[in-house]
């Protein structure tokens, strides 16, 4: 069993000036999750190299066990500051992907035709594709084969907008998840703000928050198991 994990390079919020990244809980709950199920793991992102952290998502507030447990393990953290250029990378090395979150991917992520086109592939493979939070803002211009939105018709969710207003960044993003997803066809819906949700809508998992890393983890491993 061997994930791929995409994470941002891009570390600007806006125009803010603050920093943005990937969201810290949302790679080291996942990491962890597919570890102990056994799975080899390869880190990727667009630039290559050390990706930026959002580092309000290190935070005392909304650092866990896990993202403790991360933060003091040599071997994650040299992975890290290691990731291997996304380009370099080939969904037929891979049983599924997994994307973290964070606001940095809306940037990057969403507009990059490589990425883009991984998922794409993976899809046409059969293989599963996670994503978390704000990730499912890079689903924004990937396609099914008949060039239809891949989340049209589909169950998905992703970081919603009561969640984005309460952070008080609506108006900095480059769009909100809840209602690009909605735009695209795809049958988006929530639990409550800051809870764990996941759906899971064939090869396609989606989790709604930080708190959702862990279930969705869950989910893809649930189905990459059940085809062994």
């Amino acid at each position: 069993m061997k994930i791929l994990m995409v994470l941002t390079s891009h570390d600007t919020l806006g125009n803010t000036g603050r920093k943005t990244g990937f969201w810290l809980e949302e790679l080291a709950a996942p990491y962890y999750a597919f570890l102990e199920a056994g799975a080899e793991l390869v880190l990727a992102s667009p630039k290559g190299g050390q990706p930026p952290l959002d580092p309000k998502s290190n935070e005392p507030s909304f650092q866990t066990d896990l993202t403790r447990r991360f933060e003091t393990d040599p071997v994650a953290t040299t992975r890290l500051a290691d990731t291997v250029r996304l380009d370099s990378v080939s969904a037929a090395d891979f049983d599924a992907v997994f994307y973290p979150g964070g606001h940095g991917p809306l940037w990057d992520l969403a507009e990059d035709t490589t990425s883009i086109e991984l998922i794409e592939a993976f899809h046409a493979a059969g293989k599963p594709t996670a994503l978390v939070c704000h990730a499912p803002g890079v689903l924004r211009h990937v396609k099914r084969p008949d060039g239809e939105s891949l989340v049209q018709g589909r169950r998905v969710t992703g970081f919603a907008n009561s969640e984005e207003a309460a952070v008080g960044l609506t108006d900095v993003v480059p769009f909100l998840v809840e209602d690009m997803l909605q735009a695209k066809g795809g049958l988006y819906s929530k639990g409550d703000d800051w809870a764990s949700y996941v759906v899971s809508d064939g090869l396609l998992i989606t989790g709604q928050n930080p708190g959702s890393s862990s279930e969705a983890a869950r989910v893809l491993i649930h189905q990459l198991t059940a085809r062994v």
